[in-house]
């Protein structure tokens, strides 16, 4: 293996560019050419992408976002577009590749190799449900931008009285809320996962104001149902019985942006490093995950095969800590 490329798929997070850079600097170190590809797999499919030194990936550790770039591609999920793809990284003389991104981008990356292609995974979504990792490049940063968001809605819910809803992201995943939920001291976490009716919320609002609390912190993913504007619209024509006022902040994208953390900082690099070694060793067809704090193999197959659960234990703990 002479020349490896990488790319960047799916939703971006503040954890992709260390990954990139320790990407191309292992590769370096290892004496092989690394190939940068633009705008995830829509740049493969198009042939988009330059050769990277080390000088390429300088003072991007820091910096969130993606330096490649990432971009939907429906033509990828066509036999014909993977075709193209992989025409693209034979005439580019690519011998194997690092995907780096979610369950879709790793489903994309399994293809590859089930047409023979040498590719490995590194799990990178700020939904921390990719199987075969403990927690994906990117999540720790976007949990600490929602916490510094609810510590200081609290602020302001102290002063005035009231209950916040804060809607974090996660169509299907409601891991980002439960985890935020916690650390922020949240009143109530409302996930995808878990049918909560809306009786069982203003319930809890009424008896948090009973209790004497000066506020009320709800976390809602953004794909629990029936949603959060939903949920506002019902508890405002409840809002002479409720004894606080409801207000609601989405967060949106903030949650993907922003430097990435220490410990995004190291995972990130430590991930990235170890994919390129793991493919240059043959163990092309694997994702390189984050197990009891070291680096783990899990194949591709197994990594795509469902999404990781949200855990029961969190979500028991968050209840007793609401209390």
């Amino acid at each position: 293996m002479k020349r490896i490329g990488v790319l960047t798929s799916g939703g971006d997070n503040p954890g992709l560019n260390p990954c990139i850079r320790a990407v191309v600097r292992m590769g370096l170190h290892l004496g092989l050419e690394v190939m940068g590809i633009r705008r995830g797999y829509a740049g493969l499919v198009d042939g988009e992408m330059d050769t990277m030194d080390a000088r390429s990936v300088g003072g991007i550790i820091g910096h969130g976002g993606t330096i490649l770039g990432t971009a939907r591609c429906p033509e990828f999920r066509e036999v014909k577009g993977r075709r193209e793809a992989l025409r693209t990284l034979n005439r580019f003389g690519i011998d194997g590749l690092v995907v780096i991104g979610g369950n879709g981008s790793l489903a994309g990356a399994q293809a590859l190799w089930e047409m023979d292609f040498p590719t490995i995974g590194v799990p990178s979504t700020i939904d921390n449900d990719v199987n075969g990792t403990d927690i994906s490049v990117g999540v720790d940063t976007a949990l600490n931008t929602i916490l510094d968001a609810i510590d200081k809605i609290k602020d302001t819910a102290s002063s005035h009285n009231r209950a916040f809803l804060i809607e974090t992201m996660g169509r299907n995943s409601g891991y980002l809320a439960l985890a935020s939920g916690i650390a922020g001291g949240a009143e109530m976490v409302l996930c995808p996962e878990v049918d909560t009716q809306f009786e069982a919320v203003t319930d809890m609002i009424d008896k948090a104001y009973v209790l004497g609390k000066s506020h009320c912190i709800i976390v809602v993913a953004e794909g629990w149902k029936p949603g959060a504007q939903a949920l506002i619209d019902h508890l405002r024509e409840r809002k002479d019985t409720l004894g606080f006022s409801v207000r609601v902040t989405h967060l949106g994208h903030v949650q993907r942006g922003g430097s990435p953390s220490a410990f995004d900082r190291i995972l990130a690099t430590r991930l990235g490093a170890a994919a390129v070694q793991h493919l240059l060793d043959g163990k092309a067809g694997h994702i390189v995950g984050w197990v009891q704090s070291k680096t783990q193999l899990i194949t591709l197959e197994e990594a795509i095969s469902f999404h990781k659960a949200y855990s029961q234990d969190l979500w028991e703990l968050a209840e007793i800590m609401a209390k």
